[in-house]
């Protein structure tokens, strides 16, 4: 656990004391209190395997003594975002076990607003906060008052965007990760007819996410005639990186490629001239093997489009908790109705 503030810069309190703000995946839950505006502390990343519930994950970081030092009164009011489509009371994991009611987690933990929302909703509302944290990998200039995309490989492929809306935004609640897979070329096409024999619908999310490496790197093992090494995603791009292992480089270029497809599907349905941004646990990881690979020429192949998509930006995420700064702009919001 780190007890540091991530925005030192202001000392202004919330006069509701302080929230608690959560960012919950198929794999970690990352939790933080926002004493004030952009004053952030106690950071701590909770394995969600560890917890039988959400609830348990909840109240076993608010009795930490990490929370307890920066805030001696009960947290009233709390925000999750959470890795799954959020409509009505009840929320159930596609990636995880969990499963809870929004109201009997509420009284669980005491708080007296309880807001919860999907992830990449609040992943986009943070775009238009991150600053400099982000990083630009091809394109032209953003057009003022256009929309803007958000898409990023993790445990799932999450899927947003954002739309301008007089003074302010509107998040859009996208499960697009969950799209049919669109092959470009004939390794695509030998690479979904691998996944076929387990999958009946081969979503882009079966391919871009954890799970989605080692299903590519399977394929492509045995198009080479070297079936047999079940490797993990993490060891894959390690691999990869390092220079290694041919093959776990070939997986992550065919990684990246699917990824600028559906980057560029977004940009074009959307119309999102403001960029697209890349967020999620994989492709921040891969620095400039990112940069260098096909994601940006398979973005602008759209035939006809090309040079509309050659001027859209495309950013990588770079800010560490980047969640936090969206959930907490929903959650200002509710507060101040």
């Amino acid at each position: 656990m780190t007890a540091s503030p991530l925005n030192p810069s202001t000392d202004r309190l919330h006069r509701g004391g302080a929230r608690l703000l959560a960012d919950v995946g198929g794999t970690n839950c990352r939790f933080v209190l926002e004493l004030g505006p952009g004053r952030l502390e106690a950071v701590e990343v909770l394995p969600c395997a560890d917890y039988a519930t959400l609830g348990e994950a909840m109240r076993a970081y608010l009795g930490s003594a990490a929370v307890k030092a920066c805030s001696a009164a009960p947290i009233r009011h709390a925000a999750i975002a959470i890795a799954n489509p959020v409509s009505g009371d009840y929320v159930r994991m596609t990636n995880h076990h969990w499963e809870f009611s929004t109201e009997a987690l509420r009284q669980e933990c005491g708080f007296e607003i309880l807001l919860v929302v999907n992830d990449f909703s609040a992943l986009a509302r943070s775009l238009p906060h991150l600053g400099e944290q982000k990083r630009q990998v091809g394109g032209g200039t953003p057009q003022p008052d256009a929309a803007l995309g958000l898409l990023g490989a993790g445990t799932g492929l999450g899927v947003s965007g954002l739309v301008p809306c007089g003074d302010s935004w509107t998040a859009l609640r996208s499960e697009g990760g969950h799209v049919s897979f669109a092959p470009v070329n004939e390794q695509e096409i030998a690479i979904l007819q691998y996944a076929w024999r387990e999958f009946e619908h081969v979503s882009f999310e079966r391919f871009l996410s954890g799970a989605g490496v080692e299903l590519i790197y399977r394929a492509l093992a045995e198009r080479a005639g070297r079936p047999g090494e079940r490797l993990g995603a993490a060891e894959i791009s390690r691999r990869a990186l390092t220079g290694e292992c041919a093959l776990c480089d070939e997986v992550l270029e065919a990684f990246c490629g699917m990824l600028g497809t559906v980057a560029g599907n977004l940009a074009v349905t959307l119309g999102a001239q403001g960029g697209v941004y890349i967020g999620g646990g994989i492709v921040p990881r891969l620095g400039e093997r990112f940069d260098r690979s096909s994601f940006r020429r398979r973005f602008e192949q759209k035939g006809r489009f090309v040079r509309y998509l050659a001027d859209v930006p495309t950013y990588v995420i770079t800010a560490e908790y980047p969640a936090f700064l969206g959930v907490s702009a929903i959650l200002s919001e509710k507060l101040s109705d």
